[in-house]
């Protein structure tokens, strides 16, 4: 966790989505490969799942499944991080929309990461994975 605390909501929402999205990344590859290792799966087959969650396709589909129950302030930040342009184009495998919607996802995991709301992403993780609203 932070080292002070956690932010309060005006703090991470005055932070550069491309912040949010450099930690949201991180954060939701890390929930992915730990729900693939309680899977037991073998390494390969964990690659290959993590990949299909992960890729620039597979965050933009899971922000397609959450996006009916965020807040209008959840729904500010995926915007801002959606609009973001960052120094580099899309990779050359990666739709543009895609890597755009992608990183609309990760600067909202950056942002509930950084202001305590382990719940919402644990909802958000249920929701992708195939599970319920309420988790």
């Amino acid at each position: 966790m932070l080292r002070n605390g956690k932010m309060t909501e005006k703090e991470a929402g005055l932070l550069n989505p491309l912040q949010l999205a450099y930690l949201g990344d991180t954060v939701w590859e890390t929930l992915i490969r730990s729900e693939l290792i309680s899977r037991k799966l073998n390494v390969h087959h964990m690659h290959m799942e993590c990949v299909r969650y992960v890729s620039a396709q597979g965050q933009a589909g899971g922000l397609k499944q959450i996006q009916a129950f965020l807040s209008d302030p959840e729904a500010e930040i995926v915007r801002r991080g959606r609009n973001a342009h960052a120094k580099h184009p899309a990779p050359k495998n990666q739709d543009p929309g895609d890597y755009a919607a992608a990183t609309g996802f990760e600067a909202l995991l950056g942002y509930w990461y950084l202001t305590g709301q382990e719940e919402r992403i644990l909802t958000c993780l249920n929701i992708i994975l195939g599970g319920t609203e309420n988790g």
